[in-house]
């Protein structure tokens, strides 16, 4: 009988892997591949019923998980999530800050409330848990800061606007922090990833105003997102892109910017299509 390939095949292993975003797509593909790793996973998302769904699965193929739903847009939630992490009782060794979510169409026409809890959970959550834990992490000489990014950040494009924004964020924080963690055993990376096949898309249309970003045809699978994770926590690189081909396009910004800023509103939709 063939092996059940998330179960875990591995030694276990006593460093915490918390995950956000976890309750579907790229967070859960990582969760179940870091599990079967022999990590046990802490996976916080705002879905607490798919968060605890991923959870039992990867239960029942015999690995560690602890769903602990949390809101990551909202700041009293968020502040209460170290202590609640800490209390599962093992060590932190890496964390994955991976939850985030996107908007599509003409920044005139986004809503604060959309731009606000975007800003908070792209950028402020994973800032707040990569400062909360990186003190013990340097303390103890070991452990990794994982920011799942995305290509956006480096090809600022029309519709994302606030995306693109909170996406070249994490490449900044992420190659400071890389820069000032040499010498510690301490690594900070970031994915860049390209379109992935997950319901984010989905997600992303049904915020109020927003229309559908026409790029999913192109995406992978969220399981080679996973694969290349695990392969990021064997050998650390400060930035790593999936696909691999993703590492050409920010040459494409610095060549040819000046044609995307000719051509990139005609790319969206127009404003007259989504008039009713």
């Amino acid at each position: 009988m063939r092996n059940n390939p998330l179960r875990p095949s591995k030694s276990e292993k006593e460093e915490l892997v918390v995950i956000t975003g976890a309750s579907s797509g790229i967070g859960a593909a990582v969760a179940r591949s870091i599990s079967a790793e022999g990590y046990p996973v802490a996976l916080i998302a705002r879905r607490e019923k798919l968060l605890t769904e991923v959870a039992r699965e990867i239960q029942a193929n015999g690995g560690r998980a602890f769903p602990l739903p949390t809101d990551l847009a909202s700041k009293s939630a968020l502040n209460t999530l170290p202590e609640r992490i800490t209390n599962l009782g093992y060590p932190l060794g890496i964390l994955i800050n991976n939850a985030g979510f996107a908007w599509y169409g003409f920044g005139d026409e986004m809503s604060w409330e959309i731009a606000g809890d975007m800003i908070a959970v792209n950028i402020s959550a994973a800032t707040y848990l990569t400062l909360a834990f990186l003190p013990g992490m340097v303390a103890n000489g070991k452990g990794h800061v994982i920011n799942i990014g995305s290509i956006a950040g480096s090809i600022p494009s029309q519709g994302v606007a606030v995306y693109s924004a909170t996406k070249s964020y994490l490449d900044s924080f992420t190659t400071s922090l890389y820069r000032e963690l040499r010498g510690t055993k301490v690594h900070a990376s970031v994915v860049r990833a390209g379109a992935v096949a997950t319901p984010f898309y989905q997600n992303v249309a049904k915020h109020s105003g927003s229309r559908e970003i026409p790029v999913e045809r192109l995406a992978i699978r969220p399981e080679k997102i996973a694969d290349r994770v695990v392969r990021l926590i064997q050998r650390p690189r400060r930035v790593v892109y999936m696909p691999r081909w993703l590492l050409f396009v920010p040459w494409i910004e610095l060549t040819f910017g000046w044609l995307m800023d000719q051509l990139g509103p005609a790319l969206l939709p127009s404003r007259s299509d989504q008039q009713v």
